[in-house]
């Protein structure tokens, strides 16, 4: 499979994720409406956006710059080739 590289197409698959995201979310609070579960929501789409950040750019820019992978299997992978390659030596 080759890298999205439309502009249109990589905005319209944001958009269709934040859709994705937002009818799910409404959907939870159709099947139990409370603060508490809305404060959840909240409190779980702002930690998954943290550790998306934090995979995807923090561990690149801070942590080791010479980590570059295209998703979460890639970066399993390569840390378990590191992880091999360095009890080898």
């Amino acid at each position: 499979m080759t890298d999205l590289k439309s502009k249109k197409w990589i905005i319209a698959k944001g958009v269709m994720f934040f859709g994705i995201g937002a009818l799910t979310a409404a959907l939870i609070l159709l099947e139990m409406p409370s603060l508490r579960v809305a404060a959840y929501l909240v409190l779980l789409v702002w930690a998954s956006c943290r550790f998306y950040y934090f995979l995807f750019y923090v561990l690149e820019h801070y942590v080791d710059p010479t980590l570059r992978y295209a998703g979460l299997w890639d970066l399993m992978l390569g840390m378990k080739r590191r992880r091999r390659e360095q009890t080898r030596t």
